[in-house]
């Protein structure tokens, strides 16, 4: 289904009337297993994307947060070969919701480009976002990834001018990310004014859901930005609260309970957003 599954969620969505949820989380953070018990009950929480995070050493567009939990989960022997297999075993139970993998494109160039796409689609990969590839760059990953029907998702930003937009959505698929902030993730708090009127010219350029991400923290700030966008992604204040908890000793279901308890207000708050006309 791949692509599909994305066009066909945020349909849903649309019909309902409500933007989307994007729940980041890193893959294998804090272990392989309460890190599938965390995923594994997103979807129940309220999530209705779920971007997991292929962690690598040097994550440059990362806030200390994602850094944390990158590190956690290499330590733990986390790898991409067994993010895959996460995801394989995710959709024994879930086919319906979409997954997207978010990351860098050094792993990916490690494992090989076209043995990990056959491999993602396999597992059932909907969505790739590789922070670290332009445009300039499509015949690498984008091209080959929608050949395969994987969407290859671009990062729009508050420097994305209207001479640069056009080349950021060609070959722009599933939806279009938009970088709330100048800075890594969990930095700072997106001015949600500025966010709604680049959300309006994102909109005049594409059909295509306008996602926005980096430094969405609380229910109140995730139904500000639903306002006007058609999905929230909360990353850094989820994989804070799995440190918190690791940190404390918790592990498996009831780490992954306290995430799911937070997750469901998030997605509580997004049901209520008040939306415009954007």
């Amino acid at each position: 289904m791949t692509v599909a599954r994305i066009d066909a969620r945020f349909a849903a969505l649309k019909a309902e009337g409500r933007p989307a949820l994007v729940v980041f989380v890193t893959a294998g953070d804090p272990d392989p297993e309460t890190s599938f018990e965390v995923i594994r009950g997103l979807p129940a929480a309220g999530a209705d994307v779920i971007e997991i995070g292929m962690p690598f050493t040097d994550p440059m567009a990362d806030g200390p947060a994602i850094q944390a939990a990158g590190l956690r989960a290499l330590s733990a022997g986390q790898t991409l070969a067994k993010t895959l297999d996460l995801v394989r075993r995710l959709r024994e139970t879930d086919s319906a919701t979409p997954i997207v993998l978010m990351g860098y494109y050094n792993p990916i160039y490690a494992y090989g480009v076209a043995r990990f796409l056959t491999d993602a689609k396999a597992a059932g990969i909907d969505g790739l976002i590789v922070v670290d590839l332009p445009t300039e760059e499509d015949p690498e990953l984008c091209l080959p990834a929608l050949d395969q029907d994987i969407a290859f998702i671009r990062l729009a930003t508050p420097t994305t001018d209207e001479v640069r937009l056009p080349t950021v959505l060609r070959n722009t698929a599933g939806f279009v990310y938009y970088v709330s902030i100048n800075g890594i993730t969990g930095s700072a708090t997106p001015d949600t004014g500025a966010v709604a009127a680049a959300v309006t010219r994102l909109k005049a350029h594409t059909d295509l859901p306008v996602v926005v991400g980096f430094g969405i923290k609380t229910p109140e700030q995730a139904a500000a930005i639903g306002a006007t966008a058609d999905g929230a992604v909360v990353g850094s204040a989820v994989v804070s609260l799995i440190g918190a908890a690791a940190a404390e000793g918790l592990t498996g279901e009831a780490l992954a309970a306290r995430v799911h308890a937070f997750v469901s207000t998030l997605a509580a708050g997004l049901r209520g957003a008040k939306r415009s006309a954007a």
